[in-house]
């Protein structure tokens, strides 16, 4: 590393690579020894403040690259003439060997910091290059022949607003090439189109200036036809550029037919950072011209040398990897790309969207099950109890089941770099990009099968929901007080409103009572610990809350489910609904007991005399002439909700028996289930998986518990129903039944209880 510095033959520089050889070997004694004591915790672990434990494991070539930033502080303080060789040696070697590695002869470098300021450089460089007098006539030679930039459907977001933000060119400009849709791949351009619109655009009088051509979707990774695009771009004089992360395969011994034909480009922009891992290295631009004063011009060149040393944290960085390092960087991530497409390959209801693409390095995929008569585009896997009608509605369903997929995946392996994204035409996928994520992640292949584990294993969970939905949906709609509310949103079974006596379909305004009562039966579900999660899901249409179901599995009891959120629901109702009667009637029965009270107060008043109401001469006259009042008051029932005269109390000392109170209202018919089995579980009996001794044993446990839910009322009964029996006990027997049962001792015997209870069986 240093000894390229020592060849400039200066003293400065010669100590400046001593000094960082020193400062890389404090680097790797500080790492080992940090590994050695916390095994594999962070270096940046004991940084103090918000960057503790937050920043990754960047390595010791990540190291190198964030120590090129600060050696290209010290080294701007050189004098010019030193810095001017120093600065041109650093990029000409750069380049040079960026070149070398990935296949781009007699080429030139920009390197920059924002991903598509070189493309924006390069449109100005075709610019220059074909509207000869637009350095003095500017705008009013675009307006006489407006340039035509081409971009594929396919590419990035974003692309052609910032094109013409940098160009200030008007959006009519920017040309949008379809992808194939009949034959080949939906993203790749289709070339007989793009043929067909630059004559179109000849003939309108307007300029083809640049095409815009991809190695690697942004999305799912395609390489377009590069080899013909750029047969097309030489026929017609259009500037290819070519982007993607498919370039990085340019590195390896053996690369594709597609991807190599970008070697013949005019320019390539490459992202060497996410590649091999290195932090805060810049995007680099590869180019062929022949003009320097046009580069000049665009900006692709520059004479600072603050520009030159952009290329000092990747120029370390490429020592300190070497070649060998780089391409066994690459390489490592393609093979766990075809690692993992290999053994997708094997799993059921997965489909992978870029079979055809074997060299590139991103792999997408989806969950699938099909269902009858759906669309011929999707894979034909049949799925059994599913009507037509609810074809277009599960497929659109799976969105959902993916989103979810993807979303527990990457919490499960969180170092595979897993991504979830939304595609037009086929969905929702989960996509697998190592190239990008797995050297700053350091994906391995233990992360790639332990991720295969995690999709077979959620699998049966995702195929059960999707056919249980059908089911869920006729049950709540065969169901009173239930409604099914459609949200294909939502990955779960199904969501379900309850409605209640008071709810106003009609109405857009929040429902506070509703809402209590979801509330309340989120709870309820929740404490009976099943397998199932249940949640208050956003505000639907109508502003009412609902109760979102979660995934279930396949022995789910769909009916019981169903059965108990609707007596569930229907008790919080009923005793709210008691609750509220009952304030009513205490608030009433209240205001009756102070007209009660000021009424005895005034009796009282005119019995006793005013004479009496006197201090001094009432207390005498009450000595001379006690009153013999009767104490009266009044108490209030809150069963019959009537205000009673306490009269009775303090006349025969005994309160009065009331009313019966109304039964409170009961809960869901709960069936009874078998030990261990979870709430809304299909019922085990007569199953295979269990053996013949535990299905006996839980039978026989089964009905100890029928036997032992008869209780001690019913068997008073059938020993009183038997005293007309010609065969029924004396009443001397049936006394001592009686005193048995009231636990009194046998007199006949020392162990009554156990003969009793011996006579009862």
């Amino acid at each position: 590393m240093d000894t390229s510095l020592e060849k400039i033959a200066d003293p400065t520089l010669a100590e400046m690579g001593k000094n960082l050889k020193e400062a890389m070997k404090m680097l790797e004694d500080s790492q080992r020894r940090t590994e050695e004591e916390n095994g594999k915790k962070l270096i940046s672990g004991d940084i103090p403040g918000p960057l503790q434990g937050r920043i990754q494991n960047i390595g010791e070539q990540g190291h190198m690259a964030l120590l090129g930033h600060s050696l290209g502080a010290y080294i701007s303080t050189l004098d010019k003439e030193k810095l001017r060789k120093l600065t041109t040696r650093i990029l000409s070697d750069t380049t040079l060997w960026l070149c070398r590695i990935f296949r781009y002869e007699n080429g030139c470098a920009y390197f920059h910091e924002e991903e598509r300021e070189g493309l924006a450089k390069i449109c100005r460089l075709a610019i220059h290059s074909r509207y000869e007098d637009f350095v003095v006539d500017g705008f009013n030679v675009l307006y006489n022949k407006k340039p035509v930039i081409y971009l594929s459907a396919a590419a990035r977001p974003g692309l052609g607003q910032y094109l013409c933000n940098q160009l200030g060119l008007p959006f009519p400009c920017l040309c949008r090439v379809p992808c194939n849709t009949m034959f080949g791949s939906q993203h790749q351009m289709d070339v007989a189109f793009l043929e067909k619109m630059i004559k179109d655009d000849i003939e309108r009088g307007r300029l083809p200036l640049l095409l815009v051509a991809n190695a690697g979707t942004a999305a799912v990774g395609h390489t377009d036809k590069i080899g013909r695009l750029k047969e097309l771009c030489e026929q017609y004089g259009i500037w290819l550029h070519v982007e993607g992360v498919n370039l990085a395969t340019l590195a390896l011994g053996y690369v594709s037919s597609s991807v190599l034909a970008a070697t013949k480009c005019d320019s390539m922009t490459m992202t060497p950072g996410p590649w091999l891992g290195l932090p805060a290295v810049p995007a680099v631009t590869l180019y062929k011209h022949d003009d320097p004063a046009l580069t000049l011009v665009a900006g692709l060149t520059s004479n600072k040398p603050a520009d030159k040393l952009r290329a000092l944290p990747l120029w370390l960085s490429l020592q300190y990897l070497g070649l060998d390092g780089i391409v066994e960087r690459i390489k490592h991530a393609c093979q766990l790309s075809q690692r993992l497409q290999e053994n997708l390959k094997k799993v059921n209801y997965i489909k992978i969207l870029v079979e055809d693409e074997l060299s590139s390095p991103v792999l997408v995929f989806r969950f699938f099950q099909e269902l009858p008569d759906s669309d011929p585009v999707f894979k034909a896997v049949p799925l059994p109890t599913v009507t037509p009608s609810a074809v277009g509605r599960e497929r659109h369903s799976c969105d959902a089941l993916n989103r979810w997929l993807g979303e527990q995946l990457k919490q499960l392996v969180p170092a595979s770099g897993l991504t979830v994204m939304d595609l037009e035409a086929e969905g929702t996928c989960v996509r697998f990009s190592p190239l990008m994520t797995a050297a700053v992640l350091g994906t391995r292949g233990e992360d790639v099968d332990q991720l295969v584990a995690c999709i077979e294993s959620k699998l049966p969970v995702l195929s059960s929901t999707l056919q249980l939905r059908e089911e869920f949906k006729q049950e709540v709609e065969a169901t009173a007080g239930l409604l099914y509310v459609d949200d294909p949103n939502w990955p779960g079974i199904g969501v379900v409103r309850y409605e209640h006596a008071n709810d106003d379909k009609s109405s857009l305004k929040s429902d506070p009572e509703g809402e209590k009562i979801h509330a309340g039966l989120l709870k309820k579900l929740n404490e009976l610990e099943s397998d199932l999660t249940f949640k208050i899901g956003p505000e639907y249409k109508s502003m009412k809350s609902c109760l979102y179901v979660g995934m279930a599995s396949e022995d789910m009891d769909v009916a019981e489910l169903v059965e108990t959120i609707a007596a569930t629901a229907r008790e919080i109702e009923e005793n709210s609904r008691l609750l509220e009667n009952m304030t009513e009637v205490v608030r009433k029965g209240i205001q009756e007991a102070q007209v009660e009270l000021q009424k005895a107060n005034e009796e009282r008043l005119l019995e006793e005399g005013v004479l009496r109401q006197i201090p001094v001469v009432g207390s005498v006259l009450n000595w001379f002439s006690p009153v013999q009042a009767l104490q009266k008051g009044r108490t209030f029932n809150l069963t019959a909700g009537s205000l009673e005269s306490t009269e009775p109390i303090y006349v025969y000392k005994a309160q009065g028996a009331g009313v019966t109170p109304p039964p409170t209202p009961s809960g869901s018919r709960t069936k009874q289930r078998l030990p261990g089995q979870k709430p809304f579980k299909r019922s085990l009996r007569g199953s295979d998986a269990l053996s013949e001794t535990s299905s006996v044993s839980h039978i026989e446990d089964l009905e100890k518990v029928e036997r032992l839910s008869v209780g001690p009322e019913q068997i008073t009964l059938e020993a009183s129903s038997t005293e007309g029996h010609p065969g029924a006990p004396s009443p001397q027997h049936a006394d001592q039944t009686e005193a048995f049962q009231k636990g009194a001792p046998h007199p006949e015997d020392d162990h009554p209880q156990v003969e009793g209870a011996e006579s009862l069986r």
